[in-house]
């Protein structure tokens, strides 16, 4: 009876250990493969190896915007207002407005059109007397076209840089072609990169006053060229970047001279950089690739030689996303992300205080 009753015994056995197993293999898995499912107007995105912590640096905001749809056009651009809380959202497309306002919250604010923008690229928000104003590059080759436009808040054309309608490579008067971004510092200076694949590759340093500080650039892939500048930000120590996108490479300058300081190109083997800016507090370059559909956390490297490339952690997007521009919230350190291909914007959150 006893030997009859010793199959069964084990018989039980083996099943609780499979199902054991099974349990520990699952667990095992939803530790090691922390995929987020997309939510409604959001793209799916899969966090890539962590190389300093176990912890991804950064997540994605399901709940931002709290209504997708009013998304209607080609999202190309995107700006956090330095004071207040409001992010601003340009888009392209016939018969959509050029501007989105947002809270940082996710709330819909309103929208504005005008006939001065024909098709913006690059986007900032800056403090000036007396509040906020919002500068947009227009890329269009109508007769508003290859300038750098400042509005008020609400969409009123305050001042134009360059030469409307006309592309060209002069200084004195200024002239773009196809104008990708601008960052301005807190001083007021302007650092422009001219331009999205017309006649200029060059980085250009305008004071306060719009004179011409100095300007690096031509087409080639030495140092201090490009090919299809398409990004630029200043970090806390006086340091120029620029996403030499063409090139698949990053840019350093001296902020003060233009002097060039170095190139990372080992982190961008299979897509260049179409957006460069600083977290919140200046430990990494977030860097977007386009094609790639991926965002990259450089490790900032301290004064003195720039050195290698060092990618701190990676947020690899869903196909088709295209990630063309970021910028960064000061105050709640979120990185806001313009994605031409998924038609949005999206808010990714520090996961931890670094």
């Amino acid at each position: 009876m006893l030997n009859k009753l010793r199959p069964l015994v084990w018989l039980r056995q083996f099943r609780l250990m499979a199902v054991a197993i099974v349990i520990v293999t699952l667990l095992c898995l939803r530790l090691l493969l922390p995929v987020r499912a997309p939510g409604v107007g959001t793209s799916a995105y899969f966090s890539g190896r962590k190389r300093i912590s176990e912890i991804s640096l950064y997540k994605l905001d399901l709940g931002w915007p709290k209504f997708p749809s009013i998304f209607t056009g080609q999202v190309f651009g995107v700006a956090v207002d330095p004071v207040d809380d409001i992010v601003y959202v340009a888009q392209r497309g016939e018969s959509v407005p050029k501007i989105l306002m947002f809270s940082e919250h996710g709330y819909f604010l309103q929208a504005w059109n005008t006939t001065s923008i024909e098709m913006p690229h690059g986007i900032f928000a800056t403090s000036t007397a007396p509040g906020t104003s919002l500068w947009v590059t227009d890329v269009g080759n109508g007769k508003y076209g290859h300038t750098i436009k400042q509005y008020s808040q609400s969409g009123k054309l305050l001042q134009m840089l360059g030469t409307p309608g006309i592309p060209g490579s002069n200084l004195n008067p200024l002239q773009f072609d196809q104008p990708a971004d601008v960052f301005i510092s807190k001083n007021g200076d302007l650092y422009i990169v001219d331009g999205d694949g017309g006649l200029n590759n060059r980085l250009i340093k305008l004071d306060p006053g719009f004179g011409v500080a100095w300007m690096k650039g031509e087409k080639g892939e030495k140092a201090a060229q490009f090919y299809i500048p398409h990004s630029v930000t200043v970090d806390n120590v006086g340091r120029v970047w620029v996403a030499d996108r063409g090139n698949k490479r990053l840019q350093a300058f001296d902020a003060e001279l233009g002097d060039w300081l170095g190139a990372w190109a080992s982190c961008f083997t299979d897509d260049g950089p179409s957006s460069v800016r600083l977290t919140y507090d200046n430990k990494y370059l977030i860097v977007a690739q386009l094609n790639a559909n991926r965002l990259m956390f450089l490790s900032v490297p301290p004064i003195g030689s720039i050195g290698t490339c060092h990618v701190a952690d990676t947020i690899q997007l869903a196909d088709g996303v295209k990630p063309h521009l970021v910028d960064v919230s000061l105050k709640t350190g979120a990185i806001y992300v313009a994605e031409i291909g998924a038609r949005q914007a999206q808010r990714f959150v520090p996961n931890v205080k670094n």
